[in-house]
């Protein structure tokens, strides 16, 4: 059981990137799972979520209309399409399980998280 992250990189202002998280040893669809991400010297940031089923979406508000998070069941991967990135945009991503509504996505000991990917949004 468990998550793996991709996809990161540096990119310029404006620019584009596309995380991937692959899941393994249990339905995407069934769960609930999102990202988080982590800037050096700050607190840890909820981003997106897709709940289970994908009835609720969550998310934060800097990346509403920039970032789309969506899911490939066939390919059991949740994914973050992230568009017009901004230098506050670098951070390390990281996916995760947790619990998701519409203003809402936490975690609980015992959610499961993926190892994190860089993004570094700089010209």
């Amino acid at each position: 059981v468990q998550l793996q992250a991709s996809g990161g990189g540096l990119v310029q202002p404006g620019g584009s990137l596309k995380l991937s998280c692959v899941v393994s040893g249990f339905r995407a669809y069934y769960s609930t799972i999102g990202w988080f991400r982590q800037a050096p010297g700050k607190e840890r940031e909820e981003v997106a979520c897709l709940s289970g089923e994908a009835t609720d979406t969550y998310y934060t508000d800097p990346v509403k209309g920039r970032f789309t998070i969506s899911r490939d069941d066939a390919k059991n991967t949740i994914y973050l399409q992230m568009d017009s990135l901004k230098p506050e945009d670098s951070a390390i991503y990281y996916c995760a399980t947790g619990h998701c509504g519409d203003d809402y996505y936490y975690t609980l000991p015992g959610d499961i998280w993926g190892q994190g990917t860089q993004v570094t949004v700089s010209s």
